[in-house]
This record gives C-alpha cells, structure tokens and sequence, in this order.
C-alpha cells in the first residue's frame, strides 16, 4: 500500500514568526498525521508472473479508493487554527462558542488571525476573557505552519480560499462550517459543531485530498521594477511562486482588445487561446469560475488539470481535461495586441507582458479537507444544494389507457 506523510515540517522564515505560546517556552511544533493510504483495486496480481494481462492488474492497483482515505492522528493534535470571515456580525456568536469550546473543554491552542482579534465588531467585554487564551498571527509575516494540526473555517468557500493560501507547503487538515452564502467546499453544520469537532479530534473522520496547482510568474527584469514577497531573482529575472486551490485566471484585464495568449504543454505549443481569456483549474476549482465559462464538473478525487477558454473566438473551442502530470505554460502570443493580468484563486492579480511566463503544475501539497459524510456523497449533495444540479420537474408515468394511445 502506498503511503506518506502530508504533515512534512516547514521551517520558520523568521524566528519570532510563533506569535505566542501560553506558558512560555519553545513553541510547539505541528505533530505530523499519517496520509490516508490508497487502497489498491479489484485486480491484483496474485502470482508473480508477469503476463499481458498481469500488466493491467499492475495498472489497476493504483486505482483510488475515496472510501479508503481517513484521518489517522500520531498523536492527539493540540492545536487548531480558526478562520473566520471578516467584518461578519452573524459569526460573532459562533466563533465565541466555538473558542470556548476548544480552549476549556479541549484546552487546546487556538490561532487565529491578529486582524480578527483587532475587528472592532469583537471589541467589547464578552470577549476580553476569551483573547487571553487566543495567539495570534500576520499574513505574510509570521509563520505557523508547524504549530496548527488542524483547521477550522467560519463562513463560506472563500475561508478555505484563504485558508490554502497561509500555507504555501504542507496543509493541516481542514474542517469548514457552512456559515457564508455559497457553501459548495463546506459540508458542516454549525448546529452540532461539538461533536463533529470532538469526532475530528478522535480521528474519526473521512477526508478528500483536494489538489492545487504549484504557480511559477516568472518576470523579466526592467528597471525600476518593484520586487514582491515569496519572488525569487535568477537569472536577471523576477519568479513568484504560488499554490491555487482553485484556478488560475488570465485574462485581457481593462483593454478592450481581445486576449491574445499561447498554450504550450510540456514544451509543445498546443495552441493559441483569442478572446476574453483562459481558465486553468484544479478538479476543486471545476465547479467554481469554469463551469460559468462552461467547463464539465470533475470530483476532486480525479487527478487532472482543466483548461477552459472564456468567450473564445472561435466556435470550436471547447475546454479540455490534460493529465494531472503535465507542465501548463502560458505566455503572451507575438501577434497580442495588449498586455495580460493573471489572478490566482480570486488574488494577487498582476499584469503580465511581454517576455513573461506563466508555468502551472500540479503541487505536491494538496488541502486535505475533512468530509461531512464521504468523498462521493458530499460531493453530489453540494451540486444538487448548491448548483441544483439535474433539478427539473419529472415526467409522470403513463397510465394504461394513455399507452394505448
């Protein structure tokens, strides 16, 4: 059986990057769980023998299980990160609850993000006991990604969204509440959050490893150019590098003119995308902006990438699914009128010109995402609750007079 470890430790960028640790001492370092193993399939090669048919069972042994992926803790975890959405009134009482909970019936460390603690909708009294047990962190700044085991999200998709982004490596399980308008990537219901916390915590929990897409912009230099976090100088050029949960969007921006950019997968041109621009998608990412453009929905336990043209034209454009293991390369085509801007899950929207590159693959750190009930089910019951997908009125059975007819 195929196994790993998805809580590999990242090293801190700085050494003041633990915002806090209650008691004082050393912080502690984020304790790994095992990765789910992949279960082989059906046929398996029994003998030793290597005949034709053998070379299809050897094949098949790598088929996925989603039933077989489960959340197994080394240790008990002791320490979880909050996300909350900002500047949400109607979350306030849940995330309170949700901190006394885990800090007095768990007594576990709870992070949350300083620009939530700072909110001035949670500056009052009730919760002045409740930040003396709450370390805080700063995006971009401070560094946790070995002091968190597990996440909790408070609002709707964009918390998991954002929750990708803090940790450019490694991900910590996450567990996300449906408390925000869409719901589509958060399967929990906040009403029983105590025992579906606690079944969390026992390590009695389905998870889905949800894959992202590893971004490398890679800039030419000109002078005067402005130098960004997490860029990189080599070779008298500017690379910045990202994880995407759900999709990579380039688009013509303010121009007017169409969109003029080339495709090349694994070194090859494959063609050249004219029009409002292009959308590059994780399986996640495939019901989210791709399927407005008109993409097919793909379960996140599927490995490929899509590519998805929005407003291409050209009538015979349609998008396409390429293997999880290729190499995307996107960059400005010689006969492009104007300049392109790239934006990656929503964010860190830029301008790219002429010379620059885009290179998309997919990451070796997937979200694994904690599930409701299994992979399957709750894939298909947000598609029917969040897209209404396959909703339409039934046709009603003929009776043995209308047969006749």
């Amino acid at each position: 059986m195929l196994r790993g470890t998805l809580g590999n430790e990242i090293q801190p960028r700085r050494a003041e990057a633990h915002a806090c640790q209650p008691g004082g001492g050393a912080p502690r370092k984020r304790q790994t769980y095992t990765k789910p193993f992949l279960r082989k399939g059906p046929c398996h090669c029994a003998t030793g023998r290597y005949r034709s048919h053998n070379l299809i069972a050897m094949l098949c042994e790598h088929i996925q299980d989603p039933a077989s992926q489960r959340l197994t803790w080394n240790k008990p975890p002791k320490s979880v990160l909050i996300i909350k959405k900002i500047r949400d009134t109607s979350l306030l009482q849940p995330f309170k609850e949700l901190c006394i909970f885990l800090t007095q019936q768990k007594n576990m460390i709870v992070y949350v993000e300083r620009k939530v603690i700072e909110d001035p909708a949670i500056a009052n009294e009730s919760f002045v006991s409740i930040k003396k047990n709450i370390c805080t962190f700063r995006e971009d700044y401070d560094d946790i990604s070995n002091c968190v085991d597990f996440i909790i999200c408070l609002g709707g998709d964009g918390t998991l969204l954002y929750a990708s982004s803090l940790f450019q490596e490694s991900v910590p399980p996450v567990m996300a509440f449906h408390l925000g308008s869409l719901g589509f990537l958060t399967p929990f219901n906040f009403d029983t959050f105590q025992s579906q916390v606690t079944q969390v915590i026992e390590g009695n929990a389905a998870i889905i490893l949800r894959s992202r897409l590893e971004v490398k912009v890679v800039k030419e230099y000109r002078e005067n150019g402005s130098v960004e976090e997490m860029s990189l100088v080599t070779n008298g050029n500017k690379t910045m590098q990202y994880q995407v949960l759900n999709e990579v969007v380039v688009d013509r921006g303010p121009s007017s003119y169409l969109s003029n950019v080339d495709l090349f997968l694994d070194g090859h041109l494959i063609t050249t995308v004219q029009g409002d621009g292009v959308i590059v998608s994780t399986p996640t990412g495939s019901t989210a902006y791709a399927v407005a453009a008109g993409a097919t929905m793909i379960h996140p336990n599927v490995p490929a990438i899509m590519i998805t043209p929005i407003c291409p034209h050209s009538l015979s454009f349609r998008p396409i699914v390429v293997p999880a293991g290729v190499e995307l390369k996107i960059m400005l085509s010689r006969d492009a009128r104007n300049t392109a801007w790239v934006s990656l899950d929503g964010r860190k929207r830029q301008e790219i010109a002429y010379g620059d590159s885009i290179t998309i693959t997919t990451s070796c750190f997937p979200v694994p995402s904690i599930c409701f009930r299994d992979p399957v089910n709750d894939w298909f019951e947000s598609l029917a609750q969040c897209l209404h997908w396959n909703v339409r009125k039934k046709q009603s059975h003929l009776s043995s007079e209308e047969e006749e007819f």
